[in-house]
């Protein structure tokens, strides 16, 4: 019965690989894992696997919106529209999960790495610890997308029995797939980061490897969803120690089509994309409210009227950078998002200069020069109202607004109720909600039993 966490990503390693670990006979032409760079090509399968995070809850933020036509609602995957109206469950009996089932092949295969690479044939104790530390990274990566998508919100009052979702560390076909308690989970991730940390470069040679400014910059996230504040503004300081170069948006607003690529673009720090690309995302009103529309060149490069994009199928204005640089939707840990950490942490600590100062910093690479005036507070409290402002601008379209909608129910004031039409019919999510936590796909606990469904 514990075998569905890894039927794809069995196939998928014996496709590739045919490890004599799962087969008696090695087919003809195919050679099982055996030397180093076996295992770090498991690792550096990132277009197809090792970047992909997450879709549907792009789709289940309140930053996505559009009432004005109804094509592109009759159009959306059904899934996909069923995460955008908060239904309880997204899939069939029979439906395959891809977020869920990505992760797990994620892990299935980084845990390949870390159990077998230090024993490889052909390679430098230096290349088989790399390998090793590389592959926990990305583990701990997929542990902490699954987490935020299947379980509740951390909370330090109950993540202790809180079901997370299962933890497997080995490849055996026979794993408790139990769930593990929320707080577990972190503890795994936490681990995974900390052991890979000292044995990584301090910044990529290429965007899709870990390195110590990814580790620094995970750990900073991590921190901030278990509301530890202060230990998430110190890792993101960190991270942008490390690294911390900005894209000035000026350089672009006459050539956009020129904006940089994931593998040259500076603010990238671990790249990390979402499972497919959508055309684009419809945004809402509220969302787009908040920029100034003439001299905000977020919003003039990163989004457009739904008229303009080509096969939008709606008329307010959609996301349109990743159709810049036609290479996904990015999702992974960046330079601005560590600065805005780093404000918010400055904020909840009461600094509020200083969480202003580093908001006004970034800002300065996102305004025309011409339009540009520094932001101001007259309190800590309205400082961390600018952060989360800012952060809905800075993050649009990448599903952060989702993880924040989670995490920020626990602050007075910055969740409230969302109602939105589909097809006739209006949906609403109210703070609170089991909605905001995903179910796990019915398929996995008819195969699987022993993982528990999350309250419906």
């Amino acid at each position: 019965m514990k075998q569905l966490l890894y039927t794809i990503s069995a196939l998928a390693v014996l496709a590739t690989t045919a490890c004599r670990k799962y087969v008696e006979i090695s087919p003809v032409n195919v050679r099982e894992l055996k030397y180093t760079k076996d295992y770090q090509g498991l690792l550096y399968n990132s277009f197809l696997l090792m970047e992909k995070t997450y879709l549907y809850p792009l789709y289940a933020s309140d930053e996505v919106w559009t009432a004005d036509n109804t094509v592109w609602q009759t159009n959306l995957n059904i899934n996909a529209g069923y995460a955008y109206c908060w239904l309880p469950k997204l899939w069939t009996e029979t439906q395959e999960d891809q977020d869920w089932a990505n992760q797990y092949t994620i892990i299935y295969n980084t845990n390949i790495v870390v159990n077998e690479v230090m024993s490889s044939e052909g390679g430098t104790d230096a290349d088989k610890i790399k390998a090793y530390s590389e592959a926990l990274v990305h583990r701990a990566h997929a542990y902490y997308t699954l987490v935020n998508i299947y379980a509740k919100q951390y909370d330090a009052t109950t993540a202790d029995t809180d079901p997370g979702v299962p933890v497997v560390l080995q490849t055996n076909f026979s794993a408790n797939l139990k769930r593990a308690s929320v707080a577990g989970v972190y503890d795994q991730i936490v681990s995974d980061l900390q052991t890979a940390l000292p044995n990584l470069a301090a910044t990529p040679d290429v965007v899709t490897n870990p390195s110590k400014a990814a580790v620094y910059a995970m750990l900073s996230k991590v921190y901030l969803h278990k509301r530890d504040f202060i230990k998430a503004g110190l890792y993101a300081d960190s991270t942008l120690q490390l690294k911390n170069t900005l894209v000035d948006l000026n350089a672009y607003a006459a050539s956009p089509a020129s904006y940089p690529g994931k593998t040259n673009d500076p603010e990238n720090i671990f790249s990390k994309t979402v499972t497919n690309s959508p055309t684009t995302i419809p945004f809402s009103n509220d969302l787009m409210n908040l920029f100034d529309p003439v001299n905000d060149l977020r919003y003039t490069l990163f989004t457009k009227a739904g008229a303009d994009i080509l096969a939008s199928n709606f008329t307010n204005r959609g996301y349109y950078k990743h159709r810049l640089v036609n290479q996904g939707i990015y999702v992974g840990p960046n330079v601005p998002e560590m600065m805005l950490i780093k404000a918010e942490s400055e904020a909840r600590a009461g600094n509020t200069a200083a969480a202003v100062t580093i908001l006004n910093n970034l800002r300065k690479k996102r305004l025309t020069t011409t339009g540009y005036t520094d932001l101001t507070a007259a309190d800590a409290q309205t400082a961390l109202q600018l952060v989360i402002t800012e952060r809905r601008k800075e993050l649009m379209g990448t599903g952060a607004r989702w993880f924040d909608q989670r995490r920020l129910q626990k602050d007075n004031g910055f969740i409230t109720t969302v109602s939105r039409p589909f097809k006739g019919v209006t949906y609403t999510l109210a703070p609170g909600s089991n909605m905001y936590t995903f179910a796990i796909a019915d398929k996995y606990i008819l195969l699987n039993p022993e993982i528990e469904q999350n309250p419906r």
